[in-house]
């Protein structure tokens, strides 16, 4: 009586592995190129004061609010400019004023860090008008061609509905 191997009949039923690692790997790949990075929580850029609030004299040095109103006349050239109620008849007489409100010094405590200015500006107004306003309360060319920045917050008032 001759028996037969069990281990032929074992062979006849091994699994093939091949397929089964490559949905592995392709699962992989799936879950490598749909994975989202999540920026971290909670990082905030805040200045915060560095002492608590004292009984001496509030700080002189933020400007108040800065309020720059351009009206038209009706074909949309620059009829009237002032700042904070005070009247100017020209960009650059605009910017001086600026610079002996801002100063050109930087660092910390300098007025560049709190200056704010709002433009109010008439609807009819020209683009160009617009640009020649920013520009001369943004910045001024030093004699060694650096800029230097004088306001850098600079905010558009919301649309006037009728006339002043």
């Amino acid at each position: 009586m001759r028996f037969r191997r069990k281990s032929a009949a074992r062979n006849a039923t091994d699994i093939d592995m091949t397929p089964m690692i490559d949905i592995v790997f392709q699962l992989q790949i799936f879950f490598i190129l749909t994975f989202k990075i999540v920026a971290p929580e909670g990082d905030f850029n805040i200045k915060m004061p560095l002492a608590g609030p004292t009984s001496a004299t509030p700080i002189e040095d933020i400007l108040p609010p800065l309020q720059l109103r351009m009206d038209a006349d009706p074909n949309g050239q620059l009829a009237r400019m002032s700042l904070n109620q005070t009247p100017f008849e020209s960009f650059p007489a605009l910017h001086r004023h600026i610079v002996e409100l801002v100063g050109t010094d930087h660092g910390p405590g300098s007025f560049q860090e709190s200056a704010e200015l709002e433009l109010d500006l008439d609807p009819k107004l020209h683009y160009r008008f617009v640009i020649d306003a920013i520009t001369a309360v943004s910045g001024v060319l030093a004699e060694d061609g650096q800029i230097i920045r004088l306001i850098d917050k600079i905010k558009f008032a919301p649309p006037r509905t009728g006339t002043p």
